[in-house]
């Protein structure tokens, strides 16, 4: 199970700091500027997940392998901008950004459940895991975080239908990776929908 979790929150972290790199670019930052907001975008959720959980070391200290892919795919993504400017096109943002939402969503949820903590509060942990670095990212750009806005279409709201959806199965006695898999789906699929019907919380 701790395997697939850790296949699951590598893509996430990986998706959450792409995203990171095209809104660094939009903002026009440097190497440090895109490196920074890559790196709190990736790990601010799970971070915060990590304090509330009392989980030590936090898990990008355990696996430090993820920063540094993190600096080479700063790297690497920023030479790419330079001759490929379809990359930073909104609907890719939009894209990765659903499936970063879904993936934290899951393995935040997941791992929550593990710890033995009540399946209430084990879905806000899954919807912080996978929102606050969105969050902390919007808030470094100088702008209201894009959750909070009243015009955004729904995006809290899709990760906690993805962390339930874990749940669900889980209570019914699905394999884990079976929860994962649906989680994900769910709230990416709820998310891009939204975009799509450009569907809003009415209050």
């Amino acid at each position: 199970m701790n395997f697939v979790i850790g296949i699951v929150e590598f893509f996430a972290i990986l998706t959450f700091a792409y995203s990171g790199l095209i809104e660094a670019k939009r903002k026009e930052m440097d190497f440090v500027g895109s490196c920074t907001l890559a790196l709190v975008t990736a790990f601010g959720g799970g971070t915060l997940r990590d304090i509330l959980l009392d989980r030590r070391p936090l898990y990008w200290i355990d696996h430090y392998e993820y920063p540094i892919i993190i600096f080479v795919l700063a790297a690497a993504v920023l030479v790419i901008f330079r001759f490929n400017r379809e990359i930073l096109d909104h609907k890719i943002l939009t894209y990765i950004d659903a499936l970063g939402l879904g993936l934290f969503s899951a393995s935040g949820v997941a791992i929550a459940l593990e710890t033995g903590i009540p399946i209430f509060p084990a879905s806000l942990i899954g919807v912080i895991t996978a929102t606050t670095g969105g969050v902390i990212r919007d808030i470094l750009c100088n702008e209201i975080p894009i959750v909070f806005r009243r015009e955004t279409q729904l995006y809290v709201t899709c990760s906690f239908v993805g962390t339930w959806t874990f749940i669900s199965l889980d209570y019914l006695g699905f394999k884990h990776i079976v929860g994962l898999l649906a989680c994900t789906l769910a709230a990416a699929s709820l998310r891009l929908a939204a975009v799509k019907f450009n569907i809003r919380l009415p209050l």
